[in-house]
């Protein structure tokens, strides 16, 4: 009916259209059909089709600060479709539920309304062990989004850095959002072997300990292993030299590809195998002073190739 005229289209919670969904707006984006303004508590870059998302501009909107949060309670407390000033908050209290609240100002209203019910009629005070025995915590963290990744890269950063306060905190920050785990302790795992390895062989074996732990005990009471397990690691020493064998022996088969293993280092398991020469001038190490000998153990062509230097 108005040819010149855009269509704006307002999709709330975008992130819940799924990919087909997603893909039939792209055609009248991409001709300017339709204006669209997509909003999402999400990460785009996980939720978001890469096509719809590269046509697009993203604009961040960053958490309430404390002060934001305090004034929200503060006109919720005092406001005539509020609480009329018939219920008490200390300052201090106004500041717990602020920080309960983990920026969002809808949360520290559900706070107020949820300890608000817990008052006696002769006692309209919000103390704070109404507040801590009422109220869950807003934990933030979406175990398939930005925050899950977010803290396990604190957490494995802040071991690499030998920091276990830290490793401690980010390892209990999952535990009590409610993460598998079963994934923590993977990573954990990994870790032993990526950043410490041979620097400390026993660090492999305390977080493989730690799976078994935490098989048998289950939540919470496996939570002491899983932080026995973080400390462990951040304050070990430190290598990263397996990691970058891997990293370098990943480039060079992918690289040369299958080059045919030396006929030295075959196991000769039949005749023909034998006249073809196979094991043919194997020098077996325990016949030598400390078990050392010095042949090629390399495909042709790698002599010398160094990928494991500690």
């Amino acid at each position: 009916m108005f040819p010149d005229k855009k269509t704006i289209l307002f999709l709330d919670e975008i992130h819940r259209f799924n990919k087909a969904q997603q893909d039939f707006l792209l055609p009248y984006v991409e001709k300017g059909t339709i204006l669209l303004i997509g909003a999402t508590t999400e990460n785009p870059s996980f939720e978001i089709n890469s096509a719809l998302l590269s046509r697009s501009r993203v604009f961040t909107l960053n958490q309430l600060e404390e002060s934001d949060i305090l004034e929200v309670i503060n006109r919720a407390l005092e406001h005539s479709q509020g609480f009329q000033n018939k219920i008490k908050v200390s300052e201090e209290n106004k500041k717990l539920i602020a920080n309960l609240a983990n920026g969002d100002a809808r949360n520290a209203l559900n706070i107020l309304e949820i300890t608000s019910s817990f008052l006696e009629p002769n006692n309209q005070e919000i103390t704070k062990e109404i507040i801590q025995n009422s109220v869950q915590k807003f934990l933030k963290y979406d175990k398939n989004g930005e925050e899950h990744y977010n803290i396990i890269s604190a957490l494995h950063k802040s071991m690499r850095d030998s920091d276990p306060d830290a490793a401690a905190y980010w390892t209990m920050r999952m535990v009590e959002a409610g993460e598998d785990p079963k994934y923590i302790i993977r990573r954990l795992i990994r870790f032993a072997s990526e950043d410490i390895g041979n620097a400390d062989p026993q660090a492999l074996q305390v977080a493989i300990a730690a799976k078994q732990a935490i098989e048998f005990l289950g939540y919470p009471e496996c939570n002491t292993a899983l932080v026995q397990t973080a400390t462990y690691l951040a304050t070990a020493k430190k290598s990263n030299a397996v990691y970058k064998a891997v990293l370098s022996t990943k480039k060079e088969i992918k690289e040369t590809g299958n080059i045919p293993v030396p006929l030295h280092l075959r196991n000769a398991e039949t005749k023909l195998m034998d006249d073809l020469g196979y094991g043919k001038g194997y020098q077996y190490a325990h016949d030598f002073k400390d078990a050392k000998v010095d042949q090629e153990h390399l495909p042709e062509g790698m002599n010398n190739k160094k990928f494991y230097e500690e």
